[in-house]
Parts: C-alpha cells; structure tokens; sequence
C-alpha cells in the first residue's frame, strides 16, 4: 500500500523562542524606560550636579537594587537581540555559534564590570 504525503514536513526548532522572547523585549524595555525617567527626574530636580550628587542619587539601597535589575534587564534584552540577529542572518553554523559565544562572554563581562561599579558606590 501506497503512504499518502500532504503538505509538506516542517521542521519546527527555537519554537519556544518566539512569543516569551518578544514579551522579555517588551518588559526589559519597560522597565529601562521606567529607570530612564526615574533617573532623568532625580537630574532635573535635584541640586547641582557633580559627583557627590551623582553619587547621591546611587547610594540608596533601592536604586541599586533598581540599577541591577536594570543591568539584568539590558543584558537579557541585548541577548536575546544578538541571537536573533546571528540564528537570523549567519548562515554557517561554526560562524554563527562563534558569534553567539564572543555574544556571551561580552555581555558577561560587561555583567561584572557593571556589578563592581554598583558595589563602589
């Protein structure tokens, strides 16, 4: 007996990517434009700036702790724009996965340097 084939055979990976990875790029940018404007208002309505006021602004233990997350936040969202870029438009896959690793070891390196300048203060 003859096996029917209709349509044809996808293969689907990354699936998991799609809907959760654009709702992490929406709310990562949500809240570095929360911090944005938080940080804009601490600016305009505070005293002269200088280093003891922009020191000010970042020795309370919320904004810190709002930093970090903001740090988190773009390096996730940078993430996840990187991979799309190289999983979209690099074909040879040695290339890609190089690119994807130097990706990742940047974006962890710029982790730690921004963790060391939030401890500082």
């Amino acid at each position: 007996m003859m096996e029917k084939n209709y349509g044809s055979k996808r293969l689907v990976v990354g699936a998991h990517y799609g809907f959760r990875d654009w709702l992490v790029q929406r709310v990562t940018a949500v809240l570095m434009a929360l911090f944005t404007i938080v940080l804009v208002a601490q600016l305009l309505f505070g005293a002269k700036l200088g280093y003891e006021r922009w020191s000010g602004i970042f020795s309370a233990q919320w904004m810190k702790f709002l930093s970090f997350v903001v740090v988190v936040s773009l390096l996730y969202h940078a993430w996840i724009g990187m991979r799309d870029v190289w999983m979209d438009y690099v074909k040879p896959v040695g290339v890609k996965l190089a690119f994807q690793v130097f990706t990742l070891a940047w974006l962890v390196g710029c982790a730690g340097w921004a963790v060391q300048v939030l401890w500082r203060l």
